[in-house]
């Protein structure tokens, strides 16, 4: 991504940055919702108004952290689950998934909740039907409860807003330290 912004060399739009992240990313940020305002601003009105304050001069890194306060979509985060065998289902949508990931990680609406669960590929592998027992524990220390009704672990925010990224980063550290100790070869 950031030799794309770099390569626009301050002549990068609202509809240049919707390009970049529709081809790395897979989804559309003209139809993503901006967390902090009304529903009436448009996102590319948004993303016009941040390059604009910011003169057109932007790095990919400005860009990422821009897209996660406007629109509450952590890019580095997204990117770093690209080989991580973790799927993850986010604003409506699949942000990763791969046929041969073990574990998902499924949020609701505005990231208030979350739920995991094992994928089809690792209960075949494996031949359980549950997360395995460490991974439970660990997210039960989180908070999070088991709930029949998903088929896995369920946290939802007490305070009704979205779960913080450090929280989001302990599930997915939670989930990684597991695959990393017991399930590479699969």
């Amino acid at each position: 991504m950031d030799k794309w912004v770099n390569s626009f060399a301050g002549n990068l739009d609202s509809e240049g940055i919707c390009k970049i992240i529709n081809l790395l990313f897979g989804f559309d940020l003209k139809t993503k919702t901006v967390s902090s305002a009304s529903s009436s601003v448009s996102s590319l009105s948004v993303i016009n108004s941040y390059l604009e304050a910011h003169e057109f001069n932007v790095t990919g890194a400005d860009i990422r952290k821009m897209i996660n306060e406007m629109f509450g979509i952590n890019l580095d985060a997204i990117a770093s689950l690209e080989k991580a065998r973790i799927s993850l289902f986010s604003k409506n949508q699949w942000m990763v998934r791969h046929e041969q990931d073990l574990f998902v990680v499924h949020t609701g609406d505005n990231d208030v909740d979350a739920w995991v669960y094992p994928t089809e590929y690792f209960k075949e592998h494996t031949g359980k039907i549950e997360l395995p027992e460490e991974l439970q524990q660990d997210l039960i220390q989180l908070g999070y409860t088991f709930n029949d009704k998903v088929g896995g672990y369920y946290y939802s925010n007490p305070t009704g807003k979205a779960v913080p990224d450090a929280f989001k980063g302990q599930t997915m550290g939670a989930i990684i330290k597991v695959i990393q100790k017991s399930y590479l070869s699969l």
